[in-house]
Formats: structure tokens, C-alpha cells, sequence
């Protein structure tokens, strides 16, 4: 087998992209069932950029997670000045809701050589993984979404920030991945590779649990590179 034995993947902007539609239709949803300000749309879509925005921040600063739940009612008190009472709303019809717009809004894979990149790195006999941040789309949603792109089949396991409790860089949570990936079969750090789209959550974050990265996607560089089978990033030894 050449290559890495163990490749560990972001999904968001790595594998999968938002449906350009979802995030418009989220804003409207949300507009029209919680603007008790009579903001505008555009507003909306601001307030939901900027919980977005601090939510990762906060995540990546503390390696710990803000759940959808939290972030949905951030949203909904940002667009309401703060003043309305949160124990009104019914959150679990609130993600429903919000679940099913995912699935009316598709995300895509993010780049038409993903699948085929994937099939050979099973083909070759790696194992593999998903290792991702959760926002305002929860891990459980997640899977779905992978079982709807014909993408799960080759993931032997996914962890999702949400679920585990902790976010990258948080070397707890490349550390929770290396031990699975190391139950599946033996494979020592030199042989993991950790690919994603962030230079700190994903990079950084992997070099600090002692694996290799690569970055891809942000920096120009397509997933096709992990066919040269050298990580872009090295953890020194």
C-alpha cells in the first residue's frame, strides 16, 4: 500500500459546500417566524453571519462547542434586540425545521473529483474518517446528508464537534480520532493524515495532536494532491 494508512477529513468547504439557496431560505424562515422587530431580510442575514462568525471563533479559541440549539436562539435574540423570551420558542420543532431546509437545500460536494479521490483511497486499503466542526447544521444532520451524497460508504467513522463536546484544534479531538482510527488497525502518527480547509482548526490543530496535515481548498489546492501522497504539513520529529 503507499501512501498514508490513515486519512482523517473536514467536511465543510473540504468535501461539502452549502447550497448557495440554503442560507437565503434560512434568513427568510427566520424572518418571517422571529422578526418581532420588523427588521429587515437583509439584517437577518447579517445576524446570522456574525453569530456564525463568533461561534467558530469562541469554538476554535476554547476547543469546546456552541451547539445549533444555542445558536439558533442567538440568532433570534440578536434579531430581537434581546428583548424576547427565549423560553418561548420550541427549539426541537425550531431544528426540525431547520433539518428539513437542509434536505430542501442539498449541500454539494465540493469539488467533482471528491468521490473519485475517495474510492481510491479505499481502493488502496486506508482507513478514513470525518473530523468536523458542527455550527448551525448538527453531526446527527450531518450523517443524513452524507447518506444522501453517496459519500458515508467511505468513512469507516465521523465525529462531529457537536457530539463529542470539543472542537479543533482541541488536540483532545484529533486524539479521540487517533485512537478509533488506531482501533480499526494499527497505524502509528507518522502514517495519519489529517486534510481540511482551516489553517488553524485543521493544520494547526493536527500538528499539535502529532500528525501530518494537508491543506487544501483555501489555499488554492485541490483534494486531488493527496494523490502524491505527501502531506503538506509535517509534525517535526
Amino acid at each position: 500500500m503507499t501512501g498514508h494508512q490513515h486519512y482523517s477529513f473536514d467536511l465543510w468547504l473540504t468535501l461539502i459546500k452549502s447550497n448557495p439557496l440554503f442560507k437565503k431560505q434560512r434568513s427568510k424562515y427566520f424572518h418571517q417566524h422571529f422578526n418581532f422587530q420588523q427588521i429587515s431580510l437583509e439584517e437577518v442575514e447579517q445576524k446570522f453571519r456574525q453569530v456564525d462568525v463568533m461561534c467558530n471563533a469562541i469554538n476554535e479559541r476554547t476547543g469546546k462547542n456552541i451547539d445549533a440549539d444555542e445558536m439558533y436562539l442567538m440568532v433570534i435574540s440578536q434579531i430581537n434586540n434581546n428583548q424576547i423570551n427565549l423560553h418561548d420558542i420550541d427549539i426541537n420543532q425550531l431544528y426540525a425545521n431547520m433539518e428539513a431546509l437542509v434536505f430542501d437545500y442539498l449541500p454539494q460536494v465540493y469539488d467533482k473529483d471528491t468521490i473519485n479521490l475517495l474510492a481510491q483511497l479505499k481502493d488502496r486499503g486506508a482507513t478514513t474518517n470525518i473530523l468536523s466542526n458542527t455550527g448551525f447544521i448538527k453531526g446527527v444532520t450531518l450523517r443524513k446528508v452524507l447518506q444522501q451524497l453517496e459519500l458515508a460508504s467511505y468513512f469507516d467513522f465521523q465525529l462531529y464537534s457537536d457530539e463529542a463536546g470539543m472542537s479543533k484544534p482541541n488536540p483532545a479531538f484529533f486524539e479521540l480520532m487517533i485512537n478509533q482510527a488506531q482501533q480499526l488497525a494499527p497505524v502509528q502518527l507518522q502514517d495519519i493524515t489529517h486534510v481540511g480547509d482551516n489553517p488553524k482548526a485543521d493544520v494547526e490543530g493536527a500538528l499539535r495532536a502529532g500528525i501530518n496535515a494537508t491543506l487544501i481548498n483555501s489555499n488554492q489546492v485541490s483534494i486531488l494532491t493527496l494523490n502524491t501522497h505527501e502531506p503538506s504539513h509535517i509534525f517535526p520529529s
